[in-house]
């Protein structure tokens, strides 16, 4: 099998524990090259993870042909210019969620992949999993009827130190975990958004510690969500919730996002209860096997640009509601 040259920007936690194993368990992809903000960073990452090349900067990395495809990591606020920087480089690019910081930003990015031929892709490796396609499948056969209402939570643990206590760089529960139940609710409710309500507490650093909004679709159907970095600074705490109502029954199921293993959810109907077991594969191989799949055989993920500019449209709603 043809295998994409894979290399990536950073060297973040993320990086480590998810995407680097992904990229080794993926069947069309090579780790290839790691670039850090050292020479000395990139080093170890390479030696402990077995890149062939290591960079000391990321225009480095850019600027070796053999790489094919770069994953990019970094904070929020530097998304926007190192995906363009990759894609003028003609490097086709994964770049971790959220984004862009919004529509503007989002639109201007994919215009760039679209004049250079290349594939840009918004990194939710939850949505490429099986687990996600089963709910998909279990409501477009009209288990459930129509879908009406879904709520959903993603709160985490607060954080000690961390870009993500930072406005100045993208930081805030809903940059970081909202946009995990904006996509959820957006990949189960096949209509356009008529109107957004949206509340938040901020912290005295001037971001979102938790945020809570109500999403109206035109053809009536409403969700609700929940997200916050909350649960003290010093634990593992996660609470993940998701809750699908429709016209003939509901699904309720309590599997984190992007969690692999051994998964189940419920479906009440007024026949009974059915119990949906699903082995799940690493999601970060996923995504990525995907995106290889796209460069070589000419695929169109789900996550797409207009699916990423859909969800970018929904979160500056939630943002000009919480006043960020």
């Amino acid at each position: 099998m043809q295998k994409i040259k894979w290399g990536i920007l950073g060297t973040a936690n993320i990086a480590r524990w998810a995407t680097i194993p992904g990229i080794k368990l993926a069947e069309n992809a090579e780790l290839y090259a790691i670039a850090g903000r050292s020479l000395e960073k990139a080093k170890s990452f390479a030696d402990g993870y077995g890149f062939q090349k290591f960079y000391g900067s990321y225009d480095e990395l850019l600027k070796d042909n053999e790489v094919q495809a770069v994953y990019i990591p970094l904070p929020n606020h530097l998304h926007k210019e190192w995906v363009i920087k990759a894609l003028k480089a003609k490097k086709h690019v994964l770049c971790e969620k959220p984004l862009a910081l919004n529509t503007a930003e989002a639109c201007e990015m994919f215009a760039v992949a679209k004049e250079n031929g290349l594939h840009l892709m918004e990194a939710y490796a939850y949505l490429h999993s099986p687990y996600i396609q089963s709910l998909k499948d279990d409501i477009k056969n009209g288990i459930i009827g129509d879908v009406d209402f879904i709520d959903t939570a993603f709160v985490t643990q607060g954080y000690k130190e961390d870009f993500r206590l930072y406005k100045e760089f993208g930081g805030g529960a809903f940059y970081d975990l909202g946009c995990y139940c904006t996509t959820m609710i957006l990949s189960l409710i096949d209509s356009e958004v008529e109107s957004v309500k949206a509340c938040a507490e901020f912290s005295d650093r001037g971001v979102d510690n938790l945020t809570t909004g109500f999403v109206r679709f035109k053809n009536g159907a409403r969700a609700s969500f929940n997200t916050g970095m909350i649960f003290g600074n010093s634990s593992n705490s996660r609470f993940d919730r998701l809750y699908i109502h429709g016209t003939k029954g509901s699904i309720r199921s309590d599997v984190e996002y992007n969690q692999a293993g051994s998964l189940s959810y419920e479906i009440f109907t007024q026949d009974g209860v059915i119990q949906r077991k699903l082995e799940v594969p690493q999601n970060y191989s996923l995504e990525i096997e995907e995106l290889g799949r796209c460069i070589l055989d000419g695929d169109t993920p789900f996550v797409s640009p207009d699916f990423s500019i859909k969800n970018a449209k929904l979160m500056d709603a939630v943002l000009q509601e919480i006043g960020f």
